[in-house]
């Protein structure tokens, strides 16, 4: 069971603006990034399918954010995702990773264009080279929720994706979407794995520029 403070609403004191100092396990990720080498494994009528792709994503560090007692640094991400030689979205994703200091907890938002959003969530020090974080559709705080055909036909009943920071400067994902798909007995694991590297610095967040 997790124990919270009866006071919910006073706000921490003498709060550290400059978001890039406390993110965690997160600093590594902060800034602009582009991947060429992704790898997605989809579901097909005929089979598991591979595809390659190249991947950008900027991940920019925002202004603390409080919940009453509860404080959190994150990054504001969006990620953009083509085929090799195209101009067409392959897939395109926004949402939020945030860091916890005080109970080492990472949250990883998405929202997807499909009609479909996840919040996922895990431990990890505050210097963690790699963590995991996993939501499940069944619960209540960290889940997945779809719009009614994918509930239909591709039910996500899991989500995990596992991040390495690695001693290159890049940082790596392994992502692993579990689906419940319609007329298959089997659970269905739609992969994607992809490395990032740095093409520019991340923006301070608006309060430590000031």
């Amino acid at each position: 069971m997790t124990h919270f403070s009866n006071d919910i609403y006073t706000e921490p004191s003498n709060i550290d603006v400059d978001t890039l100092k406390n993110l965690g396990p997160l600093r590594g990720m902060a800034g602009i990034w582009e991947g060429r080498r992704g790898l997605d494994t989809k579901p097909k009528a005929e089979g598991p399918k591979k595809q390659v792709y190249v991947e950008h994503i900027e991940l920019q560090p925002i202004d603390p954010q409080t919940n009453g007692p509860q404080l959190l640094y994150g990054l504001r991400y969006h990620t953009h995702v083509t085929k090799p030689d195209q101009v067409k979205t392959y897939h395109e994703q926004v949402g939020y990773w945030l860091w916890e200091p005080a109970t080492n907890t990472v949250i990883h938002s998405l929202t997807i264009p499909r009609g479909e959003i996840v919040m996922a969530a895990g431990n990890a020090s505050e210097d963690a080279k790699e963590f995991e974080l996993i939501a499940t559709h069944d619960s209540t705080n960290f889940g997945i929720r779809s719009a009614p055909f994918l509930d239909h036909a591709f039910k996500t009943v899991e989500f995990r994706i596992k991040i390495s920071i690695n001693s290159d400067g890049t940082w790596s994902y392994n992502e692993d979407t579990v689906l419940m798909i319609k007329g298959k007995n089997d659970l269905f694991h739609h992969t994607d794995q992809n490395t990032l590297t740095r093409i520019a610095e991340p923006t301070p967040n608006p309060l430590a520029r000031s």
